[in-house]
C-alpha cells in the first residue's frame, strides 16, 4: 500500500487512472482480504481516488490466463468505472478459467493450532494453524466459484461500518453515557510533603 502511495502522491509523472495489485501468486479468498497485502494496495488507491484492482492468481496456475483475463477486467473498470470506495477482488483459479463470476466473499476456516518447531540455531518459531484451511465453498461465494474453474470478481466496499448493526445499539449510547455520568467512588489520596534538603 505505500508503493501505491508513493506512485499517486508524487512518484509517477501523471497521476494514474487506474491501480492493478497483483498478480499476487495464491489466492486472496474470503476472510483472507484482512490479511492481504494485494488487497490492501488495491484499498490505498481507492483510498485515494483512483479505481482499483487487486488480482490473486491459485498456486498451479497460469499467469499468462491470469493475465489476459485481468486486462479484460481492467479495459471494462477504465471504461466504466466503479462505485465510489468500491475496489475489485480478483481470484483466478489453476488452469483456464471457465470465465467470470461475480461473488461475495466466502469464509476460510483455519484449524485452531499453534505449531511450535525450532531453528537449526534452537530458536522457537510458530506456524498458525497444523494443515490448509478447509474452505466454505458456498454457491454465490468467491471460492465457491475458483472451487468451480470460475474466476471470482468481488467488489469490496471500504466503508466496513456495519449500518444495521448500528441502528439494533442505538440503545448503548445513553446506557453507557448514563453509566460514565454516574459517581465513582472517591479514592482517598495522601499527600506527600517533599523532603526538606539538609543544611550541609
Amino acid at each position: 500500500s505505500d508503493c501505491v502511495n508513493l506512485g499517486v502522491l508524487g512518484f509517477l509523472p501523471e497521476r494514474p487512472v487506474l491501480v492493478v495489485s497483483g498478480i499476487n501468486h495464491g489466492s486472496n479468498l474470503g476472510d483472507d482480504v484482512t490479511y492481504s497485502g494485494t488487497v490492501s494496495a488495491a484499498m490505498e488507491g481507492t483510498l485515494l481516488g483512483v479505481p482499483s484492482i487487486a488480482v490473486s492468481l491459485m498456486e498451479g496456475g497460469d499467469f499468462e490466463a491470469a493475465g489476459r483475463l485481468a486486462r479484460q477486467i481492467a479495459m471494462r473498470v477504465l471504461v466504466h468505472g466503479l462505485p465510489a470506495k468500491t475496489l475489485l477482488n480478483v481470484n483466478v483459479p489453476a488452469g483456464v478459467p471457465k470465465g467470470i463470476r461475480l461473488t461475495r466473499l466466502g469464509h476460510r476456516v483455519y484449524a485452531g493450532k499453534i505449531v511450535e518447531q525450532a531453528d537449526p540455531r534452537g530458536r522457537p518459531h510458530y506456524w498458525i494453524g497444523a494443515g490448509p484451511p478447509e474452505w466454505e465453498a458456498l454457491e454465490g461465494t468467491d471460492m465457491g466459484a475458483v472451487h468451480e474453474g470460475w474466476a471470482s470478481v468481488s467488489p469490496l466496499h471500504m466503508d466496513l461500518t456495519h449500518h444495521r448493526a448500528l441502528a439494533q445499539m442505538a440503545d448503548w449510547e445513553p446506557a453507557l453515557n448514563a453509566t460514565l455520568r454516574a459517581k465513582s467512588p472517591r479514592v482517598a489520596s495522601a499527600r506527600v510533603k517533599p523532603a526538606r534538603k539538609r543544611r550541609r
